[in-house]
């Protein structure tokens, strides 16, 4: 049988077509910020890091440097600001995570600090970025990109291991920017030995004072000026977690950051502030071809699972989200950069 189709008054009719057209009504538009337009003109292809289809490429070329190591000398020189992209490289976007904060960065000179610097201050945080002298070159460079985000940048060369430079680093940083909201501890150093029986001993004091206490040291000056909300986030590496046969003494201070932090930010949580660390694998930076024989670069990084090393840029933006409000549940995490089986 078959039913005639149910006719509703009018007024009922009218009733449920604007109950309909409410149900499927358009929210207006939120008004969010347009972001700023980034310049192609000094990005564009200014390293030969990058292909034309918009990926990163492994080091084809045989190279060594002294310690500490200098980005212009590098070949290719390492990526800042810029990530793979499906149709070409693609600037690092901002949103506004670091507005109207003040950085203390060490070794923000080049390499990871370079790209931590560049991209807080694009971000909206003005910076003070600590350095070696003879990394001058460099960390002028660094100063110029900063500001070109439109952001203020304070160099203060001086050698960390020595405990005073650290104290005068954070008060001349405190009595530019009269606030510190987020400590990036990011210096290290490395040299290659294979034979533990012929490591230099020296050396190895040099690189535990080098790497993890010269960050007690910065830590130790800094957290009196640090407020609830502020943000501490340590350098550590992927071999601090599985070893490695060439850099005992290095993994061995890589592990010792990655347990300074986690007991860090449990003595630092009940006051508000955030300790955490981020662990990169292979990066393309001048400390790799300043501690290794030139011909264990050529090819650096093909082995690994994407096929290449990383890029500083592509470490950066994990610094970013731990000094952001994004990470405001983070206490004592590591951040692993690598690809797994790196």
């Amino acid at each position: 049988m078959i039913r005639a189709p149910i006719r509703l008054p009018l007024k009922q009719f009218v009733l449920k077509y604007q109950l309909q057209l409410r149900c499927i009504s358009i929210r207006p538009t939120r008004n969010y910020p347009t972001p700023r337009t980034i310049s192609t003109t000094t990005t564009k292809f200014h390293n030969m890091s990058r292909t034309e289809s918009g990926s990163f490429k492994p080091v084809e070329e045989a190279q060594a440097q002294d310690l500490p190591g200098l980005e212009k000398e590098m070949k290719p020189t390492s990526e800042s600001t810029a990530l793979e992209g499906k149709h070409g490289h693609q600037e690092y976007l901002a949103a506004g995570k670091l507005k109207g904060n003040k950085a203390l960065i060490t070794g923000g000179d080049s390499g990871i600090g370079r790209s931590v610097a560049v991209l807080f201050a694009r971000e909206g945080s003005d910076v003070t970025i600590v350095y070696l002298p003879e990394e001058e070159e460099d960390a002028r460079e660094t100063k110029k990109m900063v500001e070109k985000e439109g952001k203020e940048c304070l160099l203060i060369p001086g050698n960390l291991m020595d405990n005073e430079t650290c104290r005068k680093a954070v008060e001349q940083h405190m009595q530019r920017f009269g606030a510190l909201h987020v400590l990036v501890n990011n210096a290290s150093k490395q040299i290659m030995c294979e034979d533990i029986s012929k490591i230099n001993l020296d050396d190895v004091e040099s690189t535990f004072r080098s790497n993890i206490l010269q960050m007690f040291a910065v830590t130790k000056y800094a957290v009196p000026h640090m407020e609830k909300g502020g943000s501490i986030i340590n350098t550590t590496s992927t071999v601090g977690f599985r070893g490695t046969a060439a850099m005992v003494d290095y993994a061995s201070t890589k592990g010792a950051i990655t347990s300074f932090t986690q007991s860090l930010a449990k003595q630092l949580m009940p006051k508000g502030i955030r300790v955490n660390a981020v662990a990169p694998g292979p990066v393309h930076t001048p400390l790799q071809p300043a501690s290794r024989p030139a011909e264990q670069m050529e090819g650096f990084g093909a082995k690994s699972g994407v096929g290449r090393v990383g890029q500083p840029s592509e470490i950066a933006p994990s610094f970013i989200f731990l000094a952001s409000k994004d990470a405001e549940l983070y206490y004592g995490q590591v951040l692993h950069a690598y690809p797994l089986g790196d």
